[in-house]
């Protein structure tokens, strides 16, 4: 039985008040605010039998409202990259503001992750909705969007609707960082966490991080995690400063189904984190822009390779 709980956490100005939800099962305890959707705290047992936090974040809401790096939230219209901010739509172009390079990445300057999301309770867990107006950081179509997070034992459910007046682009995808290390072990970096993706092949990307539009075979490459690896001496034959590649699960023939997708492990603690989903793809992330400029929770500085963010969704980059 999982107890569902929620309180004020705070004021945004001109935007609105936050509250945080409690999921409370035997094992696990989920923290989510209504600003951004944000998963702002995962705690769960390792080997020592103590409650720990494996999700980066802030220890306040002033952190969440500053915060450039998605920490925990949910990122849309379109999570990851659009190339050149620019894209068609029966047979009309529209551009969108540039905020990552050359590209547009995770909804615009103000996105899902920026608004303040209404929460309802549901069993087992909490519904969160909001509404996009049409033209809503240039995207077409009046969106309205929900995601419900249901905690069941030790398992974690996210799941997304959405639904337009006009036909539009959306990927939605929640943006945690994970560090199975909690506060007990080194959690200075995830160079020891484990870590298997069930995937094929993957999607090579320029130096703007957009996929080419090849899709490569893993067999014979750094990419291929198809069994347990440890990640660190992994990233040391990456070409780039670390993974944020999206690796396919299924193809456009394959039928509707959950599968299996990653399995992050950490010795250390015996932690264990199990993704599956229904999406085509799962971008996996190993935080290779976090600089140890942010302050994080308890103090710690968030540095790279610090944690790793591997969430399901459609490949990223048009």
């Amino acid at each position: 039985m999982t107890q569902v709980s929620h309180q004020p956490w705070g004021e945004v100005a001109d935007v609105g008040s936050v509250d945080l939800w409690v999921l409370q099962s035997s094992n696990v305890k989920v923290e989510v605010l209504t600003l951004g959707a944000i998963i702002r705290a995962v705690c769960c047992r390792g080997n020592n039998g103590q409650m720990e936090d494996v999700v980066l974040g802030y220890d306040d809401l002033e952190g969440y409202v500053s915060d450039k790096r998605y920490m925990g939230a949910v990122v849309g219209r379109v999570a990851n990259r659009i190339a050149g901010g620019r894209f068609v739509v029966e047979e009309k172009e529209y551009q969108l503001e540039i905020n990552n390079g050359p590209n547009a990445l995770h909804g615009g300057l103000k996105g899902f992750n920026k608004a303040i999301w209404l929460a309802t309770a549901v069993e087992d867990g909490v519904q969160l909705s909001l509404t996009s107006p049409d033209e809503d950081q240039g995207y077409p179509g009046e969106v309205k969007a929900s995601v419900s997070y249901t905690l069941q034992g030790e398992t974690l459910t996210a799941e997304y609707q959405a639904s337009s007046t006009k036909t539009t682009p959306i990927n939605l995808t929640n943006h945690s960082y994970f560090n199975l290390a909690g506060q007990v072990h080194d959690a200075s970096n995830i160079y020891d966490h484990q870590v298997s993706i069930s995937a094929q092949s993957y999607l090579p990307v320029d130096d703007t991080s957009i996929p080419t539009g090849e899709i490569r075979a893993v067999e014979g490459t750094p990419f291929d995690l198809r069994q347990q690896t440890v990640i660190g001496p992994r990233l040391k034959e990456l070409p780039g400063p670390g993974f944020d590649h999206n690796f396919c699960l299924s193809g456009p023939k394959d039928p509707w189904a959950v599968r299996p997708a990653a399995r992050v492990c950490h010795p250390a603690s015996r932690r264990v984190l199990e993704v599956s989903t229904s999406q085509p793809g799962v971008q996996f992330y190993t935080a290779n822009f976090l600089d140890g400029s942010i302050t994080g929770k308890g103090g710690s500085r968030d540095q790279e390779a610090h944690a790793i963010r591997s969430t399901a969704e459609e490949p990223g980059g048009t």
